[in-house]
């Protein structure tokens, strides 16, 4: 037994894990990024959206069986990591192919949108006007290189 005298532990509460709130904000940017620069059909756009989805999804099917097993805990969080890491490379691959730099983690760009994540409970809305209002170019570089890392 457990500290509260219960059999199986408390679990859940996956909104309040910061992997969570990271995963759901690249869900949102993978999804607006995708209708705003892929053209409609380009198979791309469900790679990356699955992706970014299945990174989300698994982090709360983590969560949700860590009260019963902290193995299917870890295999869900490593199964997030991996669809996360898929969705970084479909961004590097996109930047690659049109000739594009992704920038480097220490550029000024990329310090700036880290300082848009750095606070707690952040959401999308947090970078709406940052990616809104940029290039194809530059909101590319920004999610390989600024936010996923």
């Amino acid at each position: 037994m457990n500290s509260n005298n219960t059999f199986i532990p408390p679990h859940g509460h996956y909104q309040e894990l910061l992997s969570y709130q990271k995963a759901q904000v690249i869900y949102d940017l993978t999804f607006r990024f995708c209708e705003r620069f892929l053209r409609k059909g380009d198979r791309t756009i469900d790679q990356m959206v699955q992706a970014a989805r299945s990174g989300k999804q698994n982090i709360v099917e983590g969560s949700k069986a860590s009260g019963t097993s902290r193995e299917m805990e870890i295999k869900l969080t490593n199964v997030a990591r991996a669809s996360l890491e898929e969705l970084l490379e479909d961004y590097r691959d996109f930047l690659r192919v049109r000739d594009r730099a992704v920038w480097d983690k220490d550029s000024r760009e990329a310090r700036y949108v880290r300082t848009l994540g750095a606070r707690p409970h952040v959401t999308y809305e947090a970078y709406r006007e940052f990616c809104e209002t940029r290039s194809q170019a530059s909101h590319r570089g920004w999610l390989c290189a600024g936010y996923i890392r």
